[in-house]
């Protein structure tokens, strides 16, 4: 028989300390035996209470002991993040935009007394100008066609989840974020872990194919067109999403230790039980830019017309650059372009690459966006942003510097419950969201999770609308860098406009691109014969050193 979890230690002590005083009280009456049994008593009731409630999943998994957080969260801002969580450049995120999204998901009061927070008058601080002029938006429900005047063209909501794989989340988790988007009519980002059972509850899905092709791979882990056809002709995968990197650990594989190859990650990644499952680095399925327009174009024909597109973290400019030049000439392109930052975040990745590898969401954002922009490929190709997108206001800069949507993870993590702990790699996640131990997945309550997971998409939307209003739009496409304004400086502001390079239509199809810096050094050097760096750049670094 094994014991019981360490985390129901001080809820048992707390069972067994009360039984000593009630009999402590029946063989010798007296005040001090009835006092520790009426404390008991009072932690016993709380305890009791946490396992059976089914709103906060933390006390659920650590009955009483979570009350000390709580507490300690009562208190001012100093004792918060002394002792639960200090204002550090290790912390993703601050407690107050936690507090966004848990108020939004809750359905609670989303306003601050006593004006901002942010010290408006610090370099960097960034804002939007309200209008003399405000909109009336009657309709929050933004949304933008993928794959217009394919067969099968899907409208993609403003905003929604980010690709967190079955494995790394939950099946609770997994459940109640396809419930959630059910619910609130946005897509769910399958992640590379292939589609679960957990994904099937209703929600739009977009399904994510790495290099391990999980779901839709044969016995030595090679691309099965067949299996894949099947998965993708079910009418809830909406899109074809294939990863070529993500933000956190850009060119950098992967592997699920044997332990934890359980029989449905088995049945749901197509590979054997009980084995270590390798997710290489590189795809296998193409390996030049011109293979995989090709294998873009295979994928959108299995799936009977459904978009496809990508998914990468921006590294070496010629390397994008080779796949524009691939996409004219070969007269295809994927339908979506998923940017993901180098901030963007995952369960464990090795520290060196989530600090230092990968380009930060800005400046990927730009490049992708400039490149389409001057190779007259933005109109068809449509371009999606994730790397710590959480807020209205996140979205609004995003969407100005040229993305069409946005998808967030830890915005989403936040509504289920996640408390950064921290404990994502080690499986010991309190709010039962980044674990695979039975026990503490199973106290994410579904329905309930789902609904807060719905409530922080539409709230987030109507905060979106609401600043647009103000700011004189009617949509999030009428927003331009324009309207973003940064403080440079104590005494200076600018707008993006100002700040950052914006190519012109056409402008590289043209042989314009000397007048921007990064295209002059890369552009006529990139090769959608090759991912490598030309000899013609080589030659050219030979000769700056010499």
């Amino acid at each position: 028989m094994s014991r019981p979890p360490r985390r129901f230690l001080v809820y048992g002590l707390t069972l067994a300390g009360l039984a000593a005083c009630l009999l402590g009280l029946a063989l010798a009456p007296g005040w001090g035996w009835a006092l520790g049994a009426l404390i008991l008593a009072v932690l016993a009731a709380m305890g009791t209470h946490d396992i059976v409630q089914r709103r906060h999943t933390v006390s659920r998994n650590y009955p009483v002991t979570a009350h000390l957080r709580y507490l300690l969260e009562s208190f001012g801002p100093e004792i918060r993040q002394y002792f639960i969580q200090r204002d550090t450049e290790e912390v993703p995120f601050s407690r107050e935009q936690r507090s966004l999204v848990y108020r939004r998901a809750k359905g609670t009061i989303d306003k601050q007394p006593f004006g901002s927070l942010e010290d408006m008058q610090a370099p960097g601080y960034e804002w939007m100008n309200p209008s003399l002029a405000p909109t009336t938006i009657d309709d929050d429900d933004f949304r933008v066609t993928v794959g217009a005047g394919r067969a099968r063209p899907y409208d993609v909501s403003v905003l929604n989840v980010s690709a967190m794989s079955f494995g790394a989340l939950s099946p609770n988790a997994i459940s109640a974020l396809n419930d959630g988007a059910r619910r609130g009519g946005f897509y769910h980002d399958t992640g590379e872990g292939g589609i679960s059972p957990y994904h099937r509850r209703g929600g739009d899905l977009v399904w994510e194919i790495g290099s391990g092709y999980f779901g839709c791979r044969d016995a030595e882990g090679r691309f099965d067109p067949d299996r894949f056809a099947e998965r993708a002709g079910d009418d809830a995968v909406k899109m074809i999403e294939i990863k070529l990197s993500q933000g956190a650990k850009p060119g950098h594989g992967g592997i699920l230790p044997a332990a934890k190859v359980t029989a449905e990650i088995a049945a749901t990644r197509d590979v054997p039980e009980g084995e270590s499952v390798v997710s290489p680095p590189a795809h296998s399925a193409f390996s030049t830019p011109r293979e995989l327009i090709g294998f873009i174009c295979r994928l959108r024909e299995l799936s009977g017309g459904k978009p496809v597109g990508i998914k990468l973290a921006i590294g070496h400019p010629w390397e994008w650059f080779a796949l524009v030049k691939a996409m004219r000439e070969e007269g295809e392109h994927p339908d979506f372009v998923v940017v993901d930052g180098g901030q963007g975040g995952t369960g464990a990745a090795p520290l060196e690459f989530a600090n230092r590898l990968g380009m930060p969401l800005t400046d990927a954002l730009l490049l992708v966006h400039n490149a389409l922009v001057g190779a007259g490929l933005r109109e068809r190709v449509r371009i999606a942003a994730a790397g710590k997108v959480i807020s209205a206001f996140d979205i609004a800069r995003t969407i100005a510097l040229g993305a069409d949507w946005c998808n967030s993870a830890r915005g989403f993590m936040f509504s289920l419950g996640c408390i950064q702990a921290r404990s994502c790699h080690n499986d010991r996640c309190p709010s039962g969201v980044a674990t695979q131990n039975p026990l503490r997945g199973s106290r994410l309550d579904v329905p309930l999770k789902a609904d807060r997971v719905a409530r922080f998409q539409a709230g987030t939307r109507e905060a979106l609308a609401e600043m647009l209003a103000a700011a004189g739009l009617r949509h999030p496409g009428e927003l331009g860098p324009e309207h973003i304004i940064r403080r440079v400086s104590r005494h200076e502001v600018r707008t993006l406009a100002t700040l950052f390079d914006f190519v012109t239509p056409d402008a590289l199809i043209e042989g314009d691109a000397a007048r921007h810096a990064i295209f002059a050094d890369y552009w006529d050097f990139a090769s959608a014969d090759s991912w490598s760096a030309p000899a013609s750049l080589l030659r050219l670094r030979e000769s700056k050193l010499v």
